[in-house]
């Protein structure tokens, strides 16, 4: 229910066609004969289950990365509904302590994320980072149930375990901005992306609703081991990719403003960073209080809040798969609007939830639904359009410019939910959440991001796909 990636690729690359042939270049020379399997140049069409197979996934380096994001992403899913449960069943946490244990995780964003990203960028070794960050995320995770068992967990215990994993997703998240493009065959990062975000979707499918039957089953503290299982079996697959990444950029003075420096003469990425900052922030102001709410208020049972935190998934599962389609349709630009229109617009049924058990989880279930198809929209359109919109050299501080931003609204909007939960009202603060961040999500009409689109794959710039002169112009400008 959160738009994420929208500051890890969330979520600027020069709209030049030479900065797409050194993303393409990235996939390595070594990954040749796969890459034949990907553009189908030349190759006959593989029949029975194998000619089934998206050709991306024939490629062995793009399958090794989504398969540690797949299952990176199954655990994450866990751990959303797991940790929160863990604070209100076991520790009996209220409405302002569930905000700052939301702030705890988004904090770093705002603190640490331009400096991840200069780090990263300067190494350069943006997969031994993501490996690292995943090794360190799994032990912090696992401290929660060994202390549960030895009977001293504490909040302070959570909060610290919020801003440990919440600093590590900085660096890796910065580092995935780079990595992702590295692994996506030039002109495919509109299917790279719609792969990697069907299995998000997938994940908040079962990821939910597994978290759910684990807190009733094993209680929320040991549900956590889920999510550091996962880590690991992240970390076990980024070992085994070697792509040619992008080299380290020692920079020099201005290296820590450069991302924000681009971000300011970037129509593009400014204007989607303005809009899905405030769509955050008042997500964010939601998602505080949405567990809370449902379980104290509406009286919802963890297994059955994970069913229709599950609803979402299945949205975006659709979602995901329509991105494509859609984006050929109406262009790349109109889709990612309408994914955040209707990303935030549908949650209006939390609060209008009431009366009849099956009313209120039908609005529950329609709401979801909906929310999740949206995200999706917006989190695969604009993962592709920031690949062809900032330049290599500059992607991981760029990132980091960008989530310092985004991110970092969104332990502001958890301690604005968790203070106005506690003086007006949980369903007062969702009316007010839902109505702010549809409101965001509009400032994108205004912008020039409806009228993007994508370049063609060869790039030259055919008419439905072409990239508008003015858009191109400036993004390639703000290089």
């Amino acid at each position: 229910m959160s738009a994420s990636s929208l500051a890890s690729q969330p979520n600027g690359q020069a709209a030049d066609g030479g900065q797409a042939v050194g993303a393409g270049q990235a996939a390595g020379a070594g990954q040749a004969a796969d890459a034949g399997q990907v553009t189908g140049s030349g190759c006959e069409p593989r029949r029975g289950l194998a000619g089934r197979v998206p050709p991306l996934l024939r490629e062995r380096t793009f399958r090794r990365y989504w398969s540690a994001q797949s299952i990176s992403m199954c655990g994450d899913q866990v751990t959303s509904i797991a940790l929160p449960l863990a604070a209100v069943l076991v520790l009996h946490a209220s409405a302002a302590q569930m905000g700052y244990l939301t702030a705890a995780v988004w904090l770093p964003s705002l603190l640490f994320a331009m400096h991840a990203g200069v780090l990263a960028d300067r190494l350069g070794r943006r997969r031994v980072i993501m490996i690292t960050a995943d090794l360190g995320r799994a032990a912090l995770l696992t401290s929660v149930p060994v202390c549960y068992a030895l009977h001293v967990l504490t909040l302070a215990q959570l909060f610290g375990v919020a801003f440990g994993t919440g600093t590590l997703s900085i660096a890796f998240t910065v580092s995935d901005s780079s990595l992702s493009v590295a692994v996506m065959p030039d002109g495919q990062y509109v299917e790279g992306n719609s792969l990697v975000y069907a299995s998000r979707a997938f994940s908040f499918v079962g990821g939910p609703s597994l978290g759910g039957l684990l807190v009733q089953l094993f209680t929320a503290p040991f549900a956590l081991l889920a999510d550091a299982l996962s880590f690991l079996g992240s970390a076990f697959f980024l070992r085994r990719i070697r792509p040619a990444e992008a080299p380290a950029n020692r920079g020099g003075p201005g290296a820590l403003t450069a991302g924000s420096r681009f971000i300011a003469r970037s129509p593009i990425v400014r204007s989607s960073l303005l809009s899905v900052s405030i769509v955050n922030f008042f997500n964010f102001v939601f998602t505080a209080l949405m567990v809370l709410y449902a379980t104290r208020a509406l009286h919802i049972r963890p297994g059955v809040l994970g069913l229709v935190l599950g609803a979402g998934a299945v949205g975006g599962v659709i979602g995901s798969l329509a991105t494509t389609r859609l984006s050929r349709r109406i262009g790349i630009g109109w889709t990612y609007t309408l994914g955040g229109l209707l990303f935030t617009a549908p949650l209006l049924g939390w609060p209008l939830a009431g009366g009849p058990r099956v009313l209120v989880l039908s609005l529950l279930f329609a709401a979801e639904f909906l929310s999740g198809f949206g995200v999706m929209l917006l989190d695969i359109s604009i993962g592709s359009i920031f690949a062809v919109a900032i330049p290599d050299e500059l992607r991981s501080r760029v990132s980091g410019a960008f989530q310092a931003v985004n991110y970092g609204t969104r332990p502001l909007g958890a301690l604005a939910g968790g203070a106005l939960g506690t003086f007006i009202g949980l369903r007062p603060t969702l009316w007010i959440a839902v109505v702010g961040g549809t409101a965001g999500a509009l400032l994108l009409l205004a912008s020039p991001l409806p009228r993007f689109r994508m370049p063609a794959p060869d790039g030259s710039a055919p008419d439905r796909d072409a990239v508008p002169p003015a858009a191109a112009g400036t993004a390639g400008g703000a290089a």
